[in-house]
């Protein structure tokens, strides 16, 4: 039976590997993956996931166990992450920002027997008593393979089966191993047209790490489709812009950080970026007036995505459609349901502020080996149907916009009054001197806890001018106790802030002053 591609990703489950392997076939000379160091066509990228595939079976992996890989984004990290799933396997990529002992957890937790890795990542596990694991070097890894020619057995997976397992960004303790099915995986990848992808000549660029879901976002679908994936190894604005415009990139999933920066460098306007056709953003707020500069300097449609890598409900924002909503997330995509809960878990009448409660077609199957935390995170219907507990405060307006207001465990409860960060951030940044504003709670003996600000400076100020400007503006409950500036807001590879970085700032500030 001839395999068509078209007809394959209409339906409601199919074999991703089989993609890959069609898209080999049909366009061998076409560019699959370019790392700016390693560039692969699509018959080489076919064949090179067999043969590591295979590999894979004769060193004994089993049908649903995880391969821990482990580096910098490369075209070899790409081609050992699909050909696990090749192989009936899952990936299981692991954070490069974690510690040794969080690497050696997630490693344990995942059941992994193989580690890819590179040779930077694997000085960082020097020390570390490790379960017992076939290690095979990126670098190393067309030496490693199977013969020319030769075929894995195909392991005849289901959609219950899972695909990869991603790490929770977590920066105390284990991240939480979050599995993604086989099932949920095709649902997330097999979008078409309607999420703007299927276009012939599609070309995607990244520029943030291939462990995170951010940039799975982009990489699914894109290679679904056939179309070439550029990866950005580290970001770097010059090198962005650059690549962008000589490759004629059309696709780009970026974090609101990294356009700050893009739409900061003198130079911008003078690359040619004509040829996009949408850009993506998601895992981190971004601001009203960062996505209008956005739409007007940048060709192409922006897309705002808000969801969780759990899943739960996914909302779009086309940004460059509904300019007069842009303080909000869009609303549910097709398949989406969100709504509003109190404290005690009662569902809110639409347009109450509340914790955030969604379902999607691209739910998580759950925490890896943690029934408990998966069923903590959840929220049951009378039906018994599960929810994801979106971690966000927010409300739902009239026209089904989604407004976040904070997140729920950074709300603060000082003197018994609710406090969102975001308010007091937005006042914060009314100061023609700040650039980047954050507030957290800190412990007080008087009030429980009591907010505490930091700010980046576009010049120098008298941060206690700042402060007094600010709290003149803001209720009295509202009011910031400290002020801090500092160089640079810490976060996370893929743009989170990171604020219980921030609060040891804070602890360390207050056991100076």
């Amino acid at each position: 039976m001839t395999f068509d591609p078209q007809t394959e990703l209409e339906k409601p489950f199919g074999s991703y590997p089989d993609l890959i392997a069609y898209w080999g076939r049909d366009r061998p000379d076409r560019i699959a993956l370019d790392d700016g160091t390693e560039s692969l066509s699509w018959g080489a990228v076919s064949a090179l996931v067999e043969r590591i595939a295979l590999q894979l079976q004769r060193d004994g992996l089993q049908k649903g166990q995880a391969v821990a890989i482990l580096g910098t984004t490369s075209v070899r990290y790409a081609l050992a992450y699909l050909a696990a799933v090749r192989a009936g396997g899952c990936a299981a990529p692991l954070t490069t920002s974690a510690t040794p002992g969080q690497l050696n957890a997630m490693i344990r937790d995942s059941g992994a027997m193989h580690l890819f890795v590179d040779a930077a990542k694997l000085a960082d596990l020097s020390g570390e008593e490790l379960p017992p694991l076939k290690h095979v070097m990126l670098e190393d890894i067309y030496d490693w393979m199977a013969e020319e020619g030769a075929l894995p057995e195909d392991k005849g997976c289901t959609a219950a089966d899972p695909f990869n397992i991603i790490y929770s960004s977590g920066t105390t303790g284990t991240p939480k191993g979050i599995v993604h099915s086989r099932g949920m995986r095709w649902r997330h990848a097999a979008v078409g047209p309607n999420g703007g992808y299927g276009e012939p000549e599609q070309k995607s660029l990244i520029a943030t790490p291939l462990y995170s879901n951010t940039t799975l976002a982009l990489v699914m679908p894109t290679l679904a489709y056939g179309g070439s994936l550029y990866m950005m190894p580290k970001f770097d604005v010059g090198q962005y812009l650059q690549i962008a415009a000589h490759e004629q990139i059309t696709h780009t999933m970026l974090v609101p950080v990294q356009y700050k920066r893009l739409m900061e460098y003198d130079r911008f306007d003078d690359f040619d970026l004509s040829s996009f056709q949408i850009k993506y953003c998601t895992s981190a707020p971004f601001s009203a007036d960062l996505k209008a500069e956005v739409v007007r300097r940048w060709p192409g449609a922006l897309i705002e995505i808000y969801s969780m890598t759990e899943g739960g409900v996914v909302c779009l924002l086309h940004a460059h459609k509904y300019p007069d909503k842009l303080h909000t997330v869009g609303q549910p995509a097709p398949g989406s349901e969100v709504f509003t809960i109190d404290e005690q878990g009662n569902r809110l009448p639409q347009g109450n502020i509340g914790e955030l409660v969604g379902r999607s077609p691209t739910m998580m199957s759950g925490y890896q080996n943690q029934p408990a935390k998966t069923a903590e995170a959840s929220w049951y219907d009378t039906d018994g149907s599960r929810w994801q507990r979106m971690g966000d405060i927010g409300r739902v307006d009239e026209d089904g916009f989604v407004e976040l207001v904070g997140r729920a465990k950074d709300m603060i409860i000082s003197g018994g009054f609710n406090i969102y960060p975001i308010d007091l951030e937005a006042v914060l940044l009314q100061h023609p001197a700040v650039d980047e504003a954050a507030v957290i709670g800190m412990p007080s003996e008087r009030w429980g806890e009591t907010p505490v600000g930091f700010v980046t400076l576009k010049e120098t100020v008298d941060t206690d001018a700042v402060l007094s400007d600010t709290n003149a503006r803001l209720g009295k409950t509202q009011r910031l106790s400290a002020l801090y500036a500092i160089g640079e807001m810490p976060r996370s590879h893929i743009g989170k802030l990171l604020k219980t970085d921030l609060r040891d700032i804070a602890a360390r500030m207050e056991q100076n002053a």
